[in-house]
């Protein structure tokens, strides 16, 4: 095998690098013309909008599909997902979504400790669900509009919280809370111009610090304790009083109705008294006598035993012995 000079290795690089740096300009070409398809064609999903900048400058919002945008740096595309509903977490965080929800043992008490109407401190956990109204607005208008929104969320939940008793949070304000809250920041959202619209604000959990725990148990304690007194008053209350009244109904009335009867009876009286007197004035003869009749036919039937005397009677000796006479016919 013939052996090689080193002039001809060199002659035969440079003939092999002198091809390839006349097809050097076509490479680039092509290179440049593959790079410019691929940056100029760009794809929107189903729930998202295409926020399109030239040179950094906001130009146009493109929907979903497929569309062109001039390479090089020229446009820039900034994918938003305006259909997306997204949340935020106050005073806990989800660890895992997927089957069982499970939440992280951190405490995050900087976030859900707040100060009640009534100064009691209360461990107040929530979420608030959003979702972008305004791409545009959310990346030029504020810097950060998510920790606008957590900043603008704690603020609202505070000044409401500390509008109600610590009963109150517990009980019977939670759902109007949800509801001021969501309207409150809203309000201030729009305000700031952060594009963002809330959907839901939720209280989680609403507890008394565990340091507290103890000691606010004893308090719900005594108040059940409390009010059991006071419904078992109440009831013994609404047992008697009732009847006690209708009692003192009935008394009133039957003391009403005696008082009619007693005032018609005089009336009824006074008014015979009145029609016999008239009579007696057109005949007092007729009139004496059929009174004396009246009175002894009302009379002679209450007496157990009658005696009948004449009336020329003048010596009493024979009344003396009638109940002697009586009591021997009774022993026979």
């Amino acid at each position: 095998m013939q052996e090689r000079k080193p002039e001809d290795v060199l002659q035969e690089l440079k003939e092999m690098f002198g091809g390839i740096i006349k097809c050097l300009p076509y490479i680039i070409a092509i290179l440049i013309i593959v790079i410019g398809l691929v940056g100029t064609i760009y794809s929107i999903g189903p729930d998202e909008v295409g926020v399109v900048q030239r040179f950094g400058k906001y130009s146009k919002t493109t929907n979903p599909g497929l569309h062109m945008k001039i390479p090089f740096g020229v446009d820039k595309v900034t994918p938003v997902k305006v259909q997306r509903i997204f949340k935020e977490e106050f005073g806990t965080r989800t660890k895992t979504a997927r089957g069982r929800t499970t939440y992280s043992m951190q405490s995050y008490a900087d976030e859900s400790l707040i100060l009640t109407g009534d100064l009691n401190i209360l461990d107040v956990r929530w979420i608030v669900q959003f979702r972008v109204k305004d791409p545009v607005k959310m990346l030029f208008a504020t810097i950060n509009p998510i920790v606008n929104l957590r900043n603008i969320a704690e603020i609202v939940m505070r000044r409401l919280v500390g509008d109600y008793t610590v009963d109150e949070v517990l009980t019977t304000k939670r759902e109007e809370i949800d509801v001021e809250a969501q309207l409150c920041m809203q309000t201030l959202l729009d305000k700031y111009d952060t594009g963002l619209t809330v959907v839901t604000v939720k209280l989680l959990n609403v507890n008394p610090p565990d340091k507290v725990k103890p000691a606010f148990n004893e308090v719900n304690e005594a108040k059940q304790e409390k009010e059991q007194a006071i419904n078992q008053a109440w009831e013994a209350y609404n047992k008697v009083i009732p009847r006690a009244s209708g009692e003192a109904e009935r008394t009133i009335r039957e003391a009403e109705g005696y008082s009619l009867d007693r005032i018609n009876r005089a009336k009824g009286d006074a008014d015979r008294f009145l029609a016999v007197l008239e009579e007696y004035r057109k005949a007092p003869d007729i009139t004496r006598k059929r009174i004396y009749i009246e009175s002894m036919s009302k009379v002679i039937p209450m007496a157990k035993q009658k005696y009948v005397i004449d009336p020329k009677q003048t010596s009493i000796l024979p009344l003396l012995n009638i109940g002697q006479k009586i009591k021997g016919e009774n022993s026979k």
